[in-house]
């Protein structure tokens, strides 16, 4: 898996637009009986520095308002106009809301819960990806949309559907799903039966035919079958962005596609989207203000480096917020400043775009009250559209950055299956295991050393990487344990931590030492127990003369080969070692049995990447000052770094290392100073850094 980038030449989204995309979801069809303010919005929109509009994503009901009965005049009138005032395209399939004759006539397409009961008509997303009249209807609209579009030259790219999720337990999902099984266990339901563990609790299925989907209603217990369910829900969800997606290309095969993907979204496995997209793109609502901005930051930004990382080339912002949201618990505007960083962090991670949800505040329904670039006063004398010009003219000054790519030479494995095994698992502690928070503490420590860090799936290729960091990666296939232990014997640097190599990949737990298969060699370790820490508890660990914390996990290691580098200091494992380091083949790998608070990984992890040769953007030999960091992207020879601060305090006199020139004011400079949500966009070449 995987796609690698050499940075020499320039990536585009689509060639025919080598540019940067600053847009926002634009729903002309709330006011056709207004067209006044579509007028209004094409002023606006040039004033704001916008040179796209995403349409279509919601309009399904006004494009075919009866069944058969087709009407793209107000989209033929809002391309065309959209295109004479310079701007750009992005056309939606509106499969994202089905209209309600659809749902009326054909009542398969609404899904079911697990109770057996159909949900009736209404909010959004709800659409059986099964049902073959959903699938027939989507086709035919797709259809009419490509022949009438796909060659028009303001269209740049698909958007296909919104923000895809969600789950049927309908007969047609059911027997799907059966299908799926039968594929997957080569039709023997003993092969299924083993996998799954059946026999315990006397759950030992005669026929594939008497298989049901989990849930409360029937069996949750199996975690084979929970985890091949979830497998499942994210194949057919691809399986019907394929039907989608076929009578696009079939009309023009050149035109990009993509969907628009979510912050820390559990349900569907994005890595399995990588093949059937032509790029990526997410929406970004990072809760900001909620605490510490710095952590929002660097959490938000392990996404902008995931999404990067899919495909390997520039992704696109495709929604994010001006000033607010309305569907949080607390929904605050942006401080000044914060909407143009966060929207240029974007950038600084890989994206090739900024965009907002949404451009103009509807008047009605549950999104009147959402953030826009435009309010319901119309006016563009607002802090929020001046903003949004400000990032337009960035955007503008920096536009050849637009294609470039990201080098990192460190890396975080990401996987969705072990996310999945570790919340169903009955062990540990039951409830709240921090997977995505651990991913989120090691990238934090990278982000607040200015050093560029990929997000990548364990099967990927790491040859590339000086380090790659496995956190609780509890659910190890086979093929995850020889991709790690050829890594670190081709000569690479290797950090894993406690429940490493617990169950192969269908959940049954690993018989032998653990971590599993060559994984005991690789880190020379081998696990007696695990210990879960109350959350009133703290153990101790001792790293170089200093005592750190112990959070949550303790696991109780014996070392074989590995020399111990860390010991506890507390408890009946006083003196077992805690953080080991071990030569395996060419590269070095090291084991981390306990969580902790934040301190120890702050302080040591730096050493590994030092002693790796892992280099931050910016020369540092201690940390920088709070909230700031540094990322980069590059192309043929130009070095492009962004200066950030997520702190409402000053920073001064960052030293850099070497000449810049600011690509915002000009100026030559070897530091830089950044007001409280300040940012800076400097260049040089990359002879220069050598």
């Amino acid at each position: 898996m995987g796609i690698h980038n050499d940075y020499s030449e320039r990536n585009y989204v689509n060639p025919a637009f080598p540019h940067f995309v600053h847009g926002a979801d634009y729903n002309p069809e709330q006011w056709i009986v207004t067209k006044e303010i579509w007028g209004e919005d094409m002023k606006l929109m040039r004033e704001a520095g916008c040179n796209e509009m995403t349409v279509g994503i919601f309009s399904w009901a006004e494009l075919e308002p009866e069944e058969g009965r087709f009407d793209f005049s107000f989209l033929d009138e809002i391309i065309d106009m959209i295109d004479k005032n310079g701007g750009k395209v992005i056309l939606a399939t509106p499969s994202g809301a089905r209209p309600r004759w659809l749902a009326s006539k054909y009542p398969e397409v609404l899904r079911v819960r697990p109770d057996g009961t159909r949900i009736r008509f209404g909010g959004r997303h709800n659409h059986c990806y099964t049902s073959p009249a959903y699938r027939e209807k989507v086709r035919i609209i797709n259809t009419e949309l490509a022949r009438r579009y796909s060659h028009n030259p303001a269209v740049m790219a698909w958007h296909v559907s919104n923000e895809y999720g969600g789950e049927c337990f309908c007969p047609l999902c059911q027997e799907a799903f059966r299908g799926f099984l039968r594929e997957k266990y080569h039709n023997n339901i003993d092969e299924l039966n083993h996998a799954y563990w059946a026999r315990f609790w006397s759950h030992t299925y005669r026929d594939f035919s008497e298989i049901e989907a989990p849930s409360e209603y029937t069996d949750t217990s199996i975690h084979g079958l929970t985890l091949d369910w979830k497998r499942f829900v994210t194949h057919q969800t691809v399986d019907f962005m394929k039907n989608e997606i076929l009578p696009l290309k079939a009309e023009n095969p050149d035109l990009p596609v993509t969907t628009n993907m979510q912050y820390d979204f559990r349900d569907l496995d994005y890595f399995q989207f990588r093949d059937v997209l032509d790029f990526a793109s997410w929406d970004a609502y990072p809760r900001w203000h909620s605490g510490d901005d710095a952590l929002t930051a660097s959490a938000a930004a392990f996404w902008h480096d995931f999404y990067r990382c899919l495909k390997n080339k520039p992704f696109f912002l495709m929604e994010s917020t001006p000033s607010l949201v309305n569907w949080q618990e607390y929904n605050k505007p942006k401080k000044p400043g914060l909407d143009t960083l966060s929207s240029v962090q974007a950038v600084a991670h890989g994206s090739d775009s900024v965009q907002y949800f949404q451009w103009r505040k509807g008047r009605g329904s549950s999104e009147k009250l959402h953030g826009a670039v435009v309010g319901h006063d119309g006016s563009s004398d607002t802090r929020v559209f001046r903003s949004v010009r400000r990032t337009g003219d960035i955007l503008e000054q920096t536009d050849e950055i637009t294609g470039s790519g990201v080098k990192a030479e460190c890396a975080i494995i990401l996987d969705w299956e072990n996310r999945w095994a570790l919340e169903d698992c009955q062990g540990f502690v039951r409830n709240d295991k921090k997977y995505i928070e651990t991913c989120y503490q090691y990238h934090h420590v990278m982000w607040s050393r200015a050093v560029n860090c990929d997000v990548v799936h364990p099967h990927d290729d790491f040859g590339r990487y000086k380090l790659v960091i496995a956190p609780m990666l509890y659910m190890t296939d086979s093929g995850t344990i020889e991709n790690l232990s050829r890594y670190v014997r081709n000569g690479g640097t290797l950090i894993a931590t406690y429940h490493t190599g617990t169950v192969d990949g269908t959940d049954l737990c690993w018989l032998g030492k653990t971590p599993a298969g060559t994984l005991s060699d690789v880190f020379g370790i081998w696990r007696e127990e695990t210990d879960t820490l109350y959350p009133w508890e703290t153990g101790k660990i001792i790293y170089l003369g200093k005592e750190y914390a112990v959070k949550d996990v303790a696991e109780v290691i014996h070392a074989s080969s590995a020399e111990t580098v860390g010991e506890y200091r507390a408890d009946y494992y006083y003196g077992f070692p805690a953080v080991t380091r071990n030569s395996y083949g060419k590269g070095t790998a090291y084991y981390q049995a306990f969580r902790d608070d934040g301190c120890f990984i702050r302080d040591w992890l730096p050493e590994i990447m030092k002693e790796a040769g892992v280099a931050g953007n910016i020369p540092n030999e201690t940390e920088f000052p709070h909230g700031f960091t540094a990322h980069s992207r590059q192309s043929g020879g130009d070095l492009y770094l962004f200066c950030e601060n997520y702190s409402d305090s000053p920073v001064r006199d960052v030293h850099l290392g070497q000449q810049y020139i600011d690509m915002l004011t000009g100026e030559k400079r070897d530091t830089v100073s950044l007001e409280p949500y300040g940012l800076a966009v400097l260049k040089t070449d990359l002879a220069s850094r050598s």
